[in-house]
């Protein structure tokens, strides 16, 4: 292609990047979140009766968490971080982990689909328990897989400490 091809020929398509929020984020993004960066290397949309939420898998250097986005009447946003508590079957209405108590604040069924990750465990269906301490400043997720129980300790954030560049389109 010549000179003046290239000055006055075809544009290349210009790629255009979805801005990312919370309720957008993709497999491949970095977020940034307590000064440190972390890739998303998985995603997991939980869904119970049209009901919707989503759980991303950040990994950084030297550690793994999940980011809870769920539009409930508000936007509710959670970091967790998977603990080593053994919890086995029936799980109780009350628990004590390391030293906090948590209440059940809700019980059910979801089906999931997964990105990146995630994809393992595209279709199947999880028993979820959720808790919440006193004060609901600190959370407990028990997730049932089959028979492999996942216990997750975590609490609330607040969007703006949340920042995210778009990794792909």
């Amino acid at each position: 292609m010549g000179f003046l091809s290239r000055l006055f020929g075809k544009k290349e398509e210009e790629t255009t990047i979805e801005e990312r929020t919370v309720m957008n984020i993709q497999v491949g993004d970095i977020i940034t979140y307590d000064l440190e960066d972390y890739q998303v290397v998985g995603n997991l949309t939980y869904t119970v009766r049209g009901y919707k939420w989503q759980a991303y898998q950040l990994q950084s250097e030297g550690s793994s968490i999940w980011l809870s986005v769920e539009m409930d009447d508000e936007l509710e946003l959670g970091i967790y971080k998977t603990v080593k508590e053994k919890v086995s079957k029936p799980i109780p209405k009350e628990l004590t982990i390391d030293g906090v108590v948590y209440y059940q604040d809700e019980h059910g069924h979801a089906n999931v689909s997964g990105k990146g990750r995630g994809s393992n465990v595209n279709g199947q269906e999880v028993e979820y328990y959720d808790f919440s301490n006193e004060e609901e400043s600190e959370f407990l997720s028990i997730e049932i897989w089959g028979t492999e129980v996942e216990v997750s300790k975590g609490y609330e954030v607040e969007e703006y400490e949340i920042k995210i560049l778009a990794g792909s389109k």
